[in-house]
């Protein structure tokens, strides 16, 4: 099969290339902004003889694709407050990119990263098949215009039925190659562990549901071997995590240092949300069966992070 990656120098994207390489029937072609950054980093994975790279405006001139997967967008919460509205036009752009070569390529399969964030809700409980979208037309907020981008895209996609399109909502994703910089709770828990810091955050109730590289590179694999569809899935583990539970985990494998204190702590880029995962498995119908749970993904990946660091994980002592 023959794919384009845009946006391919998000890290998610990095990570499913390295998936893909391990089956040699795919011919990716990575494009990005700057394609000598992609280009570097394929011969560092030892990859360069594998896959091409290429600037967007070129994708028109290459011999046609079988799918696209759009992963373009902000990977950091708090660069996504700093982008503001402008997150909106940006992600139009490159959406616009897909959907033009859809138009000259109808049987093109078009895979879009989305968010749960696009149920824009305070999840208070988890998302469902029935959790309707909220926007505040009204009083639109900072944190608000990330989630609106994601939906507008979404909107366009359902209105183009005669197209293959799905639409693919992560609500948290942790792999030991992202960036630890980015203002997310697990990348701030797994900072204060390689810097043997003191972690501290509130007492307030936290659900996350982390999505293991693998099983995003399963899913990708399940949709594009699947019969052509036009639809939305929201992804998830085989269990979510509360942070309790996270957090003394944690302690007992990596000796994480932690405090409860009174406050609120992180970036939240788009809103507060307790219980962030979704219930619904539509995802499922496409064959998506998950091998990690939520803190066995993290252990994993935190582990292989650690290592990487050079830091003497849990195990080694």
């Amino acid at each position: 099969m023959r794919i384009a990656i845009l946006g391919a120098s998000s890290q998610i994207a990095k990570d499913l290339v390295l998936s893909f390489s391990e089956d040699q029937s795919d011919d990716l072609v990575l494009f990005g902004r700057q394609p000598e950054v992609l280009a570097e980093w394929l011969k560092q994975a030892d990859l360069a003889d594998r896959y091409e790279v290429e600037y967007y405006e070129n994708i028109n001139s290459q011999q046609p694709f079988d799918a696209l997967i759009n992963f373009v967008g902000v990977g950091d919460p708090a660069r996504a407050m700093e982008m503001g509205s402008s997150i909106l036009d940006i992600t139009a752009k490159f959406d616009d990119i897909a959907l033009h070569y859809l138009q000259n390529h109808p049987d093109c399969r078009y895979l879009f990263l989305s968010s749960g964030a696009v149920y824009d809700s305070d999840f208070e409980a988890p998302a469902d098949g029935n959790t309707p979208t909220r926007i505040p037309m009204n009083e639109l907020q900072a944190q608000d215009w990330y989630a609106s981008s994601k939906l507008h895209a979404e909107k366009r996609h359902r209105a183009l039925q005669e197209f293959p399109i799905v639409d693919i909502r992560v609500f948290n994703y942790f792999s030991h190659t992202q960036d630890m910089s980015a203002r997310f709770l697990i990348t701030d828990i797994a900072r204060a562990i390689s810097e043997k810091n003191l972690f501290s955050t509130s007492a307030d109730k936290l659900v996350r549901d982390f999505l293991h590289p693998s099983d995003f590179a399963q899913l990708v694999y399940r949709i594009l071997a699947s019969p052509k569809t036009n639809c939305a899935i929201d992804c998830y583990s085989q269990a979510p995590v509360d942070k309790s539970t996270l957090l003394k985990a944690l302690q007992e494998a990596f000796n994480l240092q932690y405090q409860i204190v009174a406050g609120v702590f992180g970036t939240n880029a788009t809103g507060k949300k307790p219980l962030y995962y979704s219930l619904n498995r539509k995802t499922a119908e496409f064959g998506y069966q998950p091998q990690y749970n939520s803190l066995d993904g993290v252990c994993k990946e935190l582990d292989l992070y650690l290592r990487c660091a050079g830091k003497v994980t849990a195990s080694d002592t």
